[in-house]
């Protein structure tokens, strides 16, 4: 484990290295406690460069076996080895020889998962971001690429299964029961992309056919007896392939694509090329172990994995700056399968959601930091929904300005330019640039400034003229290490709603540019006229989420319903919707706070009971709308001085309301909507479970609901279900009978799976109540969990540190001391995981002041430890700064 340096990287300070790999030749001779690794590295010296420059390699905790250049020992007098780092100071005049390099791994004690680790008795890697180095010394940084050759040696009864990245080109036995394989690559690539596994593991066979024409070998491995899990992670591949020939142009390139699943991965998947390799959670599924959800992200992932063969490994990142040119873009292009797999409204919002829980906090406080940063101290605590989500955004809105005509082109030519390149955010911009003839200037600030940028909408109607005017300003707040913004290029899609609900035609429009239903937010003003416009129309504004902003529109109160009722863009219909359930939410939190009586319009109450059975819209739509705010979201909106539990009170006494207010609506629609069919996960299937269990919460909250949940419950014939009635006992009928019945039952039928046990977990940890806590720190020591198991940490700790807002934010500041201790204790065995922990803690100043002055104690606490990991440290020290 690293301690923390104190190095800050910044962007500015990138220069090429000296040296480059072209060819890499490795060779493992696999041992649980001792493995060999015998690195061949053939190295050139850049043009130009001295031949007196020393070579530095990077390491982390190597043990440095042999060294040899051109075959022939290294004096020791020419090179200088530590655990992190090699130098050589005398190398040879010619501008190419080869270092070989031995060094020794202890596997099975490297519990960082990163580098090579054993995870239940399978050997396997994980190298992005900077875990080769703790493989072999090597200049590892993206813009190195090298063909790699991969000779894996192991005992054949402990390892039958030998795989790297490439084609296989060799393999066989050897003396005492021990075997090998070799595999090529014959495409360059950084080494964070290379990979290993070795192991005894199951497996799932297809093959697919490209559109030229090519046979493709694909492989799914996953722990014995899981077969029959793999099906769906298996159709999800093969439509990703297809899917990104017909909408991107982009064949697979190799003879076998193969995937890995295992059950210790610090992250969600790894695009390694040709062996993706990912944590189990995102591969295994069946209607008995996986809900809707599930089933929807295993889709998503593996696709976004496959997606990174051409976005991320043919053409790669040149540093870690740029880290978004490969994660925001694949994350654009697996929202888009998905989108075109499924529902692109409910998919919509479903992006949308996620943007504001994740991202919108993280650019409002402490950690904030642009899509491409420009300094870190570790690189492994940018995988941020900065970088992913927003990453996203940016580039749906160069599809929005551009179309989708040249945006395709400019993608075409991005992979036809840039095939085989480590490349920056610059290129990615140029394309678009010199297919449009557009400057792009001002919307590249999207990648360079942090913060979400706020609009202040008006508008006014004269009859009289006919003309419609609208006052737009725009204002970027500050962030950490930036006071002062500059004007964005905002992309707003729009519609004028008419009284029959729609879109009404304007004669002109001056004031700003408006292309295609787009108005372009330039200035930090724009006074808009439309001319021609009869009657007063209701806004629809930023819809399909058309840029990543705050939006404040003045509206007439009734406007907010009538779009929510009426507005063709199905997202901004969602969205009229939740704020106005949003402002409910508050209004009854203020009360709550001042000890007055709630009070929510009955409009709304009969609205949410009109949209419930609107037979016009999706049942997934229905679901989602009338889901109401989290508790983060409405904290998100108060912004300052916020009291949890005032906050959930509210909440829950909106949903009472509406509950009351619809009782005979909702059941009858809970119970039409009963499925007798066998379990498919379509989306239009998920939808009718989503409507029917979002239906069950509301009818939960009225007499005789915790018996209504447990016959949910009992009657459940998958895990959508099953897992949705226990969360609504668990969390509306905690304590009773009823829950208890249900939790017991669970355990007694998934205790021996611990994905699903994972639900088990999250759902008592995300339980409202200060009584949470005590639950948790039981759970702690429940024989399915393990601290050292990244997904089993998520799933309780992480889960309770970030989605319970009652429960963590305890006012006696119980949760913070809870928080210290269980992050300093996972930080033992991996530091990457408790620096994700502690990102619970970045909006503690949004909180009121008790509650603030504990919290900023606990990070106190933290910070002043001896021998922080550069992980924690980062995150700890941005929060409080």
């Amino acid at each position: 484990m690293r301690t923390d340096t104190g190095q800050t990287f910044r962007l500015e300070d990138y220069r090429p290295s000296d040296y480059l790999i072209p060819e890499t030749k490795l060779d493992f001779t696999l041992s649980e406690h001792a493995t060999r690794v015998v690195a061949e590295l053939t190295v050139s010296r850049r043009e130009g460069v001295s031949p007196t420059a020393p070579l530095v390699l990077d390491g982390d905790g190597l043990v440095l076996k042999r060294l040899e250049i051109d075959g022939k020992p290294v004096s020791a007098d020419s090179y200088h080895a530590t655990p992190d780092s090699l130098t050589l100071r005398a190398i040879p005049a010619a501008d190419r020889f080869v270092l070989t390099i031995e060094t020794e791994l202890a596997p099975a004690s490297n519990a960082a998962l990163m580098g090579l680790y054993r995870s239940n008795g399978v050997y396997c890697t994980q190298c992005e971001a900077e875990g080769f180095r703790r493989i072999t010394y090597f200049l590892d940084r993206p813009d190195v690429l090298s063909v790699y050759t991969v000779r894996i040696e192991a005992d054949q009864a402990e390892a039958p299964l030998l795989l790297s990245n490439g084609n296989p080109v060799d393999s066989g036995s050897l003396e005492k029961g021990r075997h090998f394989a070799v595999w090529h690559d014959p495409f360059p690539k950084p080494s964070y992309l290379f990979a290993l596994v070795a192991g005894d593991l199951g497996c799932v066979k297809d093959s697919y056919t490209t559109t030229s024409g090519r046979s493709v070998e694909l492989g799914i491995y996953i722990e014995h007896g899981k077969e029959n899990q793999a099906g769906y992670a298996m159709d999800a591949l093969r439509r990703s392939m297809r899917w990104d020939e017909e909408v991107f142009g982009r064949e697979y390139d190799l003879d076998v694509f193969n995937l890995v699943a295992v059950s210790d991965f610090n992250m969600g998947a790894m695009e390694n090329k040709g062996l993706n390799i990912f944590n189990d959670k995102y591969v295994l599924a069946a209607e008995e172990t996986a809900t809707d959800a599930d089933f929807a992200n295993i889709e998503a992932i593996v696709a976004h994995e496959y997606f990174h063969n051409w976005t991320g490994n043919r053409i790669t990142c040149r540093d870690w700056f740029q880290l978004c040119l490969k994660e925001g873009l694949t994350v654009f292009r697996d929202h888009e399968f998905s989108a075109d797999q499924r529902s692109r409204a409910v998919k919509r919002i479903a992006e949308v959601r996620t943007l504001r829980a994740h991202q919108f906090p993280e650019d409002q406080g402490p950690l904030a930091h642009p899509v491409r940063p420009r300094r870190y101290r570790e690189i492994n605590n940018f995988y941020t929904a900065t970088v992913y989500e927003k990453g996203s955004e940016v580039v749906r809105m160069i599809r929005t300005i551009l179309g989708a005509e040249l945006f395709r082109k400019g993608m075409d030519l991005y992979f036809e330019r840039h095939d085989g390149d480590a490349a920056t955010i610059e290129d990615f911009l140029t394309v678009f640039e010199d297919v449009s003839g557009r400057d792009l200037s001002q919307f590249a600030l999207w990648y360079h400034q942090a913060g979400t940028p706020n609009l202040s909408v008006s508008a006014s109607h004269n009859p009289s003229t006919a003309e419609l005017t609208v006052e737009i300003e725009q204002s970027v707040p500050p962030t950490p290490s930036e006071s002062r913004k500059r004007l964005m290029h905002i992309p707003l899609a729009f519609g004028l709603v008419g009284h029959d609900g729609k879109d009404i035609a304007y004669a002109s429009v001056e004031g700003a540019t408006v292309e295609n239903g787009v108005l372009h937010v330039r200035k930090r003003s724009h006074t808009v006229r439309f001319t021609g416009v009869e009657e007063r129309p209701v806004l629809s504004l930023n819809r399909g989420f058309s840029a990543p902003v705050s939006l404040s529109v003045e509206h007439k109160p009734e406007d907010l319903f009538f779009l929510a009722s009426h507005d063709s863009d199905e997202f901004s219909r969602w969205q009229a919707f939740n704020t106005l359930l949003t402002n409910a939410v508050i209004a009854a939190y203020r009360n709550t706070l001042g000890d007055k009586p709630l009070h929510f319009e009955e409009g709304l109450l009969e609205l949410a009971g009109r949209i419930a059975q609107d037979e016009r819209l999706e049942h997934a739509f229905r679901a989602l709308a009338l889901t109401l705010p989290a508790e983060s979201d409405v904290a998100r909106d108060i912004s300052h001085n916020i009291d949890p539990d005032a906050v959930h009170a509210g909440r829950d006494a909106l949903a009472l309301r509406i509950a009351e207010a619809n009782s005979g609506v909702f059941s009858k629609l809970y119970d039409d909507l009963r499925m007798s069919d066998a379990f498919t996960p379509d989306a239009a299937s998920a939808g009718r479970r989503a409507l029917r269990n979002t239906l069950l919460d509301f009818l939960s909250l009225l007499p005789g609901g915790a018996v209504k949940a447990l016959d949910h419950f009992q009657a459940a014939t998958n895990m959508t279900d099953r897992a949705a009635a226990l969360a609504v006992l668990v969390h509306r009928h905690g304590g009773s009978e009823q829950a208890r019945e249900a939790l017991a039952a669970f355990e007694a039928r998934h205790g021996a799976d611990p994905l699903v046990m994972d639900k088990w977990f999250m759902i008592q940890a995300t339980a409202p109540g200060t009584g949470t806590l005590d639950a948790v720190r039981g759970l702690m020591k429940h024989a399915a969990f393990s601290i050292g198991n990244p997904n089993r940490v998520r799933s309780l700790i992480g889960s309770f540190a970030s989605a319970n807002q009652t429960g963590f934010h305890r006012a006696d500041g119980t949760g913070y001391a809870f928080f210290v201790e269980t992050v300093l204790e996972v930080e033992k065995r991996n530091p990457q995981v408790a620096a994700r922990l502690a990102t619970a803690m970045r909006s503690w100043r949004s909180l009121e002041l008790t509650r603030q002055e504990l919290a900023r104690q606990a990070l106190l606490a933290i910070q002043s430890q001896d021998g922080l990991s550069a992980d924690l440290r980062d995150i700890i020290e941005r929060t409080l700064a």
